[in-house]
């Protein structure tokens, strides 16, 4: 394995670190984008509860939009509470763009690393066939040891490439598919809210 990453020269290190770092944000994601943590189960209904028993101080509030990003939305409702309908909409809709920005901050970079890596392989495939060709130069076609070292570094880096940015953009597709179900069911959810303070 040492032997293979070495041969890979300087652009295999830079691989290896992007690989390390799409792995702690999969992590990170897989983490925090759990439903439970996004939507918890029981909050609508509690929360509507509180609404109809007019138990919603601010502190109640507050509490609300640290629980989840379900709660923040729900919160952002309830500040609004005596305002009009369209009125408590478009806070919602404000706090769910914040919402949305910080859910798929992180992926950001995983996109990144998804568009990066195969360029890196490739300016690994270039200084590989450039040493290659510095060595026909010098040693000319017989010697094939003095080709192979430029020959197997284009061929590293270009699979390193790959193996980094195909997870990295399947993993980012992934996420960026259950962040838009999570937001759909959130929507859902505080709009029956909406509807309960509304009706009050």
């Amino acid at each position: 394995m040492f032997e293979i990453v070495s041969s890979g020269g300087v652009v295999m290190i830079f691989l290896l670190i992007l690989m390390a770092l799409a792995m702690m944000i999969v992590g990170e994601r897989f983490w925090s984008l759990r439903d439970k943590e996004i939507i918890p189960g029981q909050l609508p209904e509690q929360v509507i509860e509180w609404s109809r028993k007019k138990n919603l101080d601010h502190k109640h509030i507050d509490q609300l939009a640290e629980n989840s990003p379900l709660g923040y939305l729900m919160a952002a409702a309830l500040r609004k509470r005596d305002d009009p309908r369209e009125e408590i909409i478009e806070s919602v809709e404000d706090a769910g763009r914040h919402i949305s920005h910080q859910l798929e901050k992180p992926l950001n970079w995983l996109s990144a690393i998804g568009e990066v890596s195969p360029l890196l392989g490739l300016l690994g495939t270039v200084i590989g066939m450039m040493k290659v060709f510095a060595n026909i130069m010098e040693f000319g076609v017989g010697n094939a040891n003095q080709l192979a070292g430029g020959i197997s570094q284009a061929l590293t880096t270009t699979a390193a490439g790959l193996i980094v940015a195909i997870p990295a953009v399947l993993f980012y597709r992934h996420f960026k598919n259950k962040i838009a179900d999570q937001t759909i069911v959130m929507e859902q959810q505080v709009m029956q809210l909406i509807d309960a303070i509304s009706k009050k």
